[in-house]
């Protein structure tokens, strides 16, 4: 797994609470992120992103209360917000591209299907992406998840139950 580098700044300048918050959370934002956008490039920008969003600003009482709930939701959000702001924007940059098709039928649809579920995704509220990622990427139980979000147990089951459904019916609608 590549992380990104920490963007050069004078020691005077960081806090050793910010580079310890650094040094154990980054693996997960990344990992998080890479779930949702797919890319790894897009997942060492949005780790940066959050980091750099963390220097501008003094670290909040939220994250300094329950820091890795904090700093997986930015994570969520932050992949959120890209995956949102690309699908209003299109790419013509490279024309030899569009006029090419894959030969291979299995790569095609592998890019289709990843392509309709980042669409998916950008669709469902934060609270939802959260909740799947949790589940589905870090293997989180259902217990492990009510106790990090704050809620209760059956509220997540529900709430992972409806998401699925959700998920499926989107999928299935863009065939």
């Amino acid at each position: 797994m590549s992380i990104a580098a920490m963007p050069e700044l004078s020691h005077e300048s960081l806090s050793p609470d910010f580079e310890e918050i650094y040094r154990l959370y980054s693996p997960m934002i990344y990992r998080t992120a890479r779930a949702v956008m797919g890319s790894s490039e897009d997942a060492e920008d949005v780790l940066q992103s959050i980091f750099l969003k963390l220097i501008r600003l003094e670290l909040s009482s939220q994250l300094r209360k329950n820091p890795k709930a904090y700093l997986y939701r930015m994570a969520v959000n932050a992949s959120l917000d890209m995956l949102r702001a690309r699908r209003l924007r299109t790419f013509t940059h490279d024309v030899e591209q569009l006029k090419t098709f894959p030969t291979d039928g299995q790569k095609r649809f592998d890019e289709e299907l990843h392509l309709r579920l980042n669409a998916a995704l950008a669709g469902l509220s934060p609270e939802s992406v959260q909740i799947l990622v949790l589940r589905y990427v870090h293997d989180y139980s259902d217990a492990e998840i009510s106790k990090l979000l704050g809620t209760s147990r059956g509220a997540i089951a529900l709430r992972l139950f409806r998401v699925r459904a959700r998920l499926k019916k989107v999928l299935n609608e863009k065939r």
